[in-house]
């Protein structure tokens, strides 16, 4: 009789354990994402202390970042082909990406030219795209350990008022922990500027976005 209460017992507990495993509140997904776009970090990592200007001439520091998804590049506003592209392009993705987050998404322009992307310059040209959209700037000394941090790099090019600006043409996903999260690269097209597929960028962030909310529930 003390063998059949054991057995019992034991059969219970692997049954309630079974029930419990398979139980989909309790399930959790631990498989790495696979992106098309671009990749996740090892490691998601905070950004050191920075401040810079956004185009109202309102302070933008970490604090922005917090609680939301951000999209960040960098550029400047009389790049020739670069950032109006990838501007349009966002612009009509912007529904869409609120759409597929739990909690609010921005996009940040960042200038790396700020002796000729003055506040008001800023605030022209990141409202012709969507006035919901961040474009911020400061001094070199500001802004480039802050364009380092996030991967971004650029340089001056050309002598004059007319020198252009060398820029990266990725995306930086920063989370609403304000950590840099991932990275979205251009894809090289022969002949062409390379360009990031917008609709794999969708689909990346979708992932990401639900993977997230979940992992925080």
């Amino acid at each position: 009789m003390k063998k059949l209460i054991i057995s019992f017992i034991l059969l219970f507990g692997i049954g309630g354990a079974a029930l419990v495993a398979l139980s989909p509140s309790k399930a959790v997904n631990t498989s790495p994402l696979t992106l098309s776009s671009g990749y996740l970090f090892e490691q998601p990592r905070g950004l050191a202390p920075f401040s810079l200007e956004d185009q109202s001439g309102a302070e933008f520091t970490q604090a922005d970042f917090a609680g939301k998804w951000s999209l960040v590049f960098v550029g400047y506003t009389s790049c020739p082909d670069v950032c109006p592209t990838t501007l349009s392009k966002l612009a009509a993705l912007f529904p869409k990406l609120q759409a597929v987050s739990k909690v609010p998404v921005q996009v940040v322009f960042v200038s790396a030219d700020p002796a000729r992307d003055t506040q008001q310059k800023r605030l022209d040209y990141i409202n012709f795209f969507n006035s919901e959209f961040k474009a911020v700037t400061a001094p070199h000394a500001k802004l480039f350990p802050f364009s380092r941090d996030l991967g971004f790099a650029y340089a001056m090019v050309g002598d004059g008022d007319d020198y252009q600006v060398d820029h990266s043409a990725s995306y930086v996903l920063v989370s609403p922990k304000g950590e840099k999260f991932a990275v979205f690269k251009p894809k090289p097209v022969l002949g062409q500027m390379g360009q990031i597929d917008h609709k794999e960028l969708l689909a990346d962030l979708e992932q990401i976005f639900n993977r997230y909310s979940n992992s925080e529930a």
